[in-house]
């Protein structure tokens, strides 16, 4: 059982360089703070990842578990492997030599003797799924791993691992942590039927799509965020989708960042909604969300506002399934 909230370390360590470096920059005593902060608040549920500073990220993490004393089996811990850790050929990807040698570093950095939920963090169009799938199975009969998962990957690639899995009678992945908010609700296209259909749990990342549905931002205006592109947003459903939660926010006199985190919390294919903070403020503004609770007319405004555009075979699969559809019987009267 996790949280519905869980705390994201992307910003734990304070790397000089590197991919994360703009994002991180909180140091162990911060984050300490920050740990104990969300457990007060009733999170159970940390994420990292090996590649978040350089590996400093875990590491924290760990040594942060030890200052506050913090009981091992009272906190679920997830943390990642597949993207770049090296320069050589093999410190990436899924394959079994690299996720063998990254579950070995990652338990040392975390000082652990197992982690909860070991996700591969990126898709490897190289290795054969099924040495990925007997690897991590591996990793589970020896105890160090709890359950896996997977992340970014699509809904085929997902489906065909758990059909190897089944097959074989191995560990299956039990959580997929994927992109979704109110600017980016392309998952519900074709992975959201998956989940729902092997009963997987959802792990969501960037939530606020980087800052975006903050409300900090208007047409026009130059931001890190436009430039990079990342996520990639619509602006043509992003506004709507912000005037909509602008106008429930001010309603219900919370922040839009609580609408729109309230909105992905209500879907019922969510199991947990990532959250990072470099600071106790941001923390406690992210916090917040667990006081708003979206009611069924809010939450129609709200996918009314970015609803996605019809997508073949969505449209025809809607269509055609109309005449499917089971009619419920009434009762005689």
């Amino acid at each position: 059982m996790v949280s519905e909230l869980c705390l994201g370390t992307m910003t734990f360590g304070t790397p000089d360089s590197g991919v994360y470096a703009s994002t991180a920059g909180v140091g162990q005593d911060m984050a300490d703070t920050i740990i104990r902060r969300s457990l007060d608040a009733g999170i159970n549920f940390i994420d990292t990842a090996d590649v978040y500073s350089h590996g400093e990220s875990e590491r924290v993490l760990g040594q942060a578990m030890r200052n506050l004393d913090i009981v091992r089996s009272d906190v679920v811990i997830a943390t990642k492997v597949g993207g770049s850790t090296g320069s050589g050929v093999n410190d990436r990807g899924a394959s079994r030599s690299h996720i063998m040698d990254g579950i070995a570093r990652s338990l040392e950095r975390l000082q652990m003797d197992y982690v909860d939920l070991y996700q591969i963090h990126a898709n490897d169009p190289v290795t054969p799924l099924e040495e990925t799938v007997r690897a991590l199975d591996d990793l589970v009969r020896q105890g160090m791993v709890r359950y896996v998962g997977v992340s970014n990957w699509q809904a085929w690639r997902i489906a065909k691992a758990l059909g190897i899995a089944g097959y074989g009678r191995l560990s299956r992945f039990e959580a997929v942590q994927a992109y979704y908010s109110l600017a980016g609700r392309e998952l519900e296209r074709e992975i959201v039927p998956m989940l729902m259909e092997e009963q997987l749990g959802l792990l969501v990342w960037s939530p606020l799509a980087r800052g975006l549905l903050s409300g900090q931002y208007a047409p026009g205006e130059e931001a890190t965020q436009w430039k990079l592109q990342f996520p990639p947003f619509d602006e043509e459903r992003l506004w709507p989708s912000l005037e909509a939660a602008r106008a429930i926010a001010l309603q219900r006199g919370c922040s839009i960042s609580a609408v729109a985190l309230a909105y992905v919390l209500a879907k019922p294919f969510v199991t947990s909604v990532l959250l990072g903070a470099r600071d106790l403020t941001q923390l406690d503004e992210n916090l917040a969300v667990l006081e708003v609770r979206l009611d069924a007319v809010e939450l129609a405004q709200l996918d009314e506002a970015s609803a996605l555009r019809p997508e073949y075979p969505g449209w025809m699969l809607e269509r055609q399934g109309r005449a499917r559809e089971i009619d419920v019987p009434g009762e005689a009267g």
